[in-house]
Parts: C-alpha cells; sequence; structure tokens
C-alpha cells in the first residue's frame, strides 16, 4: 500500500469523471453525484468526500452551504478567530467530530471530558434526551466567546445532525486512502483490478 504513488493526478481526473464503480466506498450512486460536484483534487478533498455523503452532514444541512463555499458562490466567514484554526479546512462548516469537540472545548469552555460526554450524547440523544441539556450548556458557552444566540443554536442544529451518523476525521481519513489505492489501481492496472473484483464476488 505504501508503494502507491500519492496525489496521482490521472487518478483524480479518473474520480472527478465519477469512474468509480468497483473501488471503495466512492462507488455509491450517493458518492459519485458528489464526485462529479465537489471534483476532488487532493487526499484532503477525497477525505471530505468519504465524510460529507453521510446522513449526519446531510441531516445537519452541512452539504450545500460546504459546496456553496468550494465554489465561491457563498463567502466563507468565521464568526470567532478561533474558529478559522478549528473549521478552516472544512471552509467554516463542522464535518466532522473532533471539531466539534474542539469548539465545546476553545469556546463553549468544555474540559477534554466534558467534550467526550458531548460527543457520547450526540451518538445517544434519540433516545435519552441528554443532548438538550448539555447543548443548552454549548449554547450559553458559546454565546459567552461573543457569538450571536442565533449562530450558537445554528452549530447546535448541526451538532445534532451528527446522531444520524457522521464521521470522525480519522475515520474518514483511513477511509479516504483505500478509497485511492483502490481508484490508483483501477486507473494504472485495469485489468488487474477488474479481474480482483470479478474474483472477490459475491461483494454485498
Amino acid at each position: 500500500l505504501h508503494e502507491i504513488p500519492h496525489e496521482d493526478p490521472m487518478t483524480y481526473e479518473m474520480i472527478c469523471q465519477a469512474d468509480t464503480v468497483g473501488t471503495f466506498q466512492i462507488e455509491s450512486r450517493a458518492q459519485m453525484s458528489m464526485l462529479g460536484r465537489l471534483q476532488p483534487r487532493n487526499f484532503y478533498d477525497l477525505v471530505i468526500e468519504v465524510a460529507i455523503v453521510r446522513p449526519g452532514p446531510i441531516v445537519g444541512k452541512m452539504v450545500h452551504p460546504y459546496l456553496k463555499r468550494r465554489r465561491g458562490i457563498e463567502k466563507v466567514f468565521y464568526p470567532h478567530p478561533k474558529l478559522k484554526k478549528i473549521l478552516g479546512k472544512t471552509l467554516g462548516i463542522p464535518l466532522f467530530q473532533e471539531q466539534v469537540m474542539r469548539i465545546a472545548i476553545e469556546l463553549a469552555g468544555f474540559t477534554p471530558g466534558e467534550a467526550d460526554i458531548l460527543r457520547r450524547a450526540i451518538g445517544s440523544w434519540r433516545s435519552t434526551g441528554s443532548i438538550e441539556k448539555i447543548g443548552e450548556r454549548l449554547s450559553t458557552g458559546l454565546q459567552r466567546s461573543g457569538l450571536t444566540r442565533n449562530y450558537a443554536l445554528h452549530i447546535f442544529e448541526q451538532i445534532k445532525g451528527f446522531a444520524e451518523y457522521g464521521f470522525p476525521e480519522s475515520h474518514a481519513a483511513s477511509f479516504a486512502l483505500i478509497a485511492y489505492a483502490s481508484c490508483y489501481l483501477k486507473r494504472h492496472h485495469p485489468a488487474e483490478f477488474v479481474a480482483s473484483v470479478i474474483n472477490s464476488q459475491p461483494m454485498g
């Protein structure tokens, strides 16, 4: 795996054309549709691609704002200087669990342990309702840092979307690495790639 060249332009050209049937993670209709819109040109783009086509970002209404900002249709802005450091790689949109935890720690006064409680509450709020209580604390903390109540509520609604299944950044990066490797093999060794896919049937 480590011998596969990094950031191969021909591989990304194939990915941008959504020619990804048989590859890892990015071969579904939803992923192929997003590939055409997101146009991944480097590894971190692929990390975002893997993570953004999930129920969490979709329910949390993060997908369209991210795509608009990426295309320059919507301005990227950070209502607080610390948010640029936390959300800079995702254009001001929280797409990963780690970003949510850092927002809680650096802007809402949470300890790392409390931020982990928030992360766990996100995953179980549908059954316990615990997210509402900790969410109120998050909102209050964000406002103390100078953010508006509207922005604090907006962030909280996005965070609640993660309960529908969102990715940690580390998980998305691991998946993106295998997705890239499978795409590289498809692009540069198509006969061997197809033979391997056939040998792996039924895949499911």
